[in-house]
């Protein structure tokens, strides 16, 4: 065991239980290539001839494969790929990226914008929903195209680009809103930009007085964590502090690239956090997303949402019952580190926002005298002064 002065464990130690993606059949691919996030990018997964090559497709992903195209393009980058288990069509990295049949299943209840943020889009590329803060909508651009995303009506859809004119028109209206305090940088992927653009609107946000934070919301540590580069680390260092919101959806995803990835970010400054969206056959179990949570930690990511599944076309064969996450939250609350117990929130439909759903520990409230259950089922009375 690697130990530093003092007696502390080194982070090798830590990393070792972080093991590399195999590189399936890239396995000829230099590294200078494997760990250029360029060339990752080049080479993604698009067609089912190189998905065939790849994994051993049941007829239900062979079809969806063709007929979802239409709704939703495929993208998955070889690292992601590779983590796929070629044998399993329940593998959950395989469900989150491959198109299956249930994409094509629309209910009455899917909406085309779930979250209404165009209905709250003052200008084109603004959702501004909550009093101090604001979503900026910078690229259509994905690594991988995330089959349960709730912006599917935009992202891989180049119509939807944002272009210099809507960036532009979008930092004056942040510039011009004094009561903007928070920045959501989002898309897509705001890393999908190069390192010169995102510098660039960093830096306009950073020089607006009233602009105290902006949180970077993506999944390029989880499918391409070959983008956190120490050039990228460095460019972010001067715009600090910077929040970087993740997502991260099953312990497969925990590897040593993205604990490097995550690593850089941290030690350049950065405060990440994680968005796990709850998805039926993947993370749907306590287990698991203890698992995951106490992975995220030792990669120095805090646990910060679980989200129930969005209303979005095509994703209902992801949907769980809202129970079940409260049930998640009854499992982990007391039962592990209260760093590791996100909150649970459902992101109402028709721009209701973010509503917490978790489990309710009041049993009852008489005068000032309140009635608790623990994470262990007893109660205890609390008397208020």
């Amino acid at each position: 065991m690697d130990v530093l002065p003092g007696g502390a464990v080194s982070i090798n130690h830590v990393r070792s239980r972080f093991p590399f993606a195999p590189r399936s059949i890239w396995k000829g691919v230099p590294d200078s290539q494997w760990n250029d996030w360029h060339w990752q990018q080049r080479e993604r997964v698009t067609t089912l001839e190189q998905l065939d090559q790849v994994v051993r497709l049941t007829d239900d992903e062979r079809r969806a494969v063709v007929e979802a195209d239409a709704q939703f393009h495929m993208g998955i980058t070889p690292y992601y790929a590779a983590l796929m288990d070629p044998e399993d069509p329940t593998c959950p990295v395989r469900l989150q990226s491959v198109p299956t049949m249930g994409e094509l299943n629309f209910t009455a209840a899917d909406l085309e914008d779930p979250l209404a943020e165009e209905r709250d889009m003052p200008v084109p590329g603004i959702t501004h929903r909550y009093p101090d803060r604001v979503l900026f909508y910078t690229t259509h651009n994905c690594p991988v195209y995330c089959r349960h995303c709730t912006r599917k009506r935009k992202v891989a859809d180049p119509s939807s680009a944002a272009a210099k004119k809507q960036i532009e028109e979008s930092l004056a209206y942040i510039e011009l809103h004094t009561e903007i305090r928070d920045v959501v940088v989002s898309g897509g992927d705001p890393l999908s930009l190069s390192d010169d653009r995102l510098d660039y609107i960093l830096g306009r946000l950073r020089a607006i007085p009233h602009v105290e934070i902006f949180r970077l919301g993506t999944r390029n540590l989880v499918t391409l964590p070959q983008r956190i580069t120490d050039d990228l680390v460095q460019m972010l260092r001067k715009h600090q502090p910077v929040y970087v919101n993740t997502h991260f959806n099953h312990p497969r995803e925990c590897t040593g690239e993205a604990f490097d990835a995550a690593r850089r970010l941290a030690d350049g400054g950065c405060v990440i956090g994680n968005q796990m969206v709850l998805l039926k056959g993947i993370n749907d179990d306590p287990r698991t997303v203890k698992e995951l949570n106490h992975r995220l930690l030792m990669m120095r990511i805090r646990p910060y949402y679980i989200y129930q599944c969005d209303l979005a076309r095509g994703i209902s064969h992801f949907r769980t019952p809202i129970e079940t996450g409260r049930r998640i939250i009854r499992s982990l609350r007391g039962h592990t580190s209260g760093m590791a117990v996100p909150y649970f929130v459902v992101d109402a439909p028709n721009g209701g926002g973010k509503i917490p759903v978790n489990p309710d520990y009041v049993v009852r409230h008489e005068g000032k005298r309140w009635v608790l259950r623990n994470f262990a089922g007893k109660e205890f009375t609390y008397d208020e002064p």
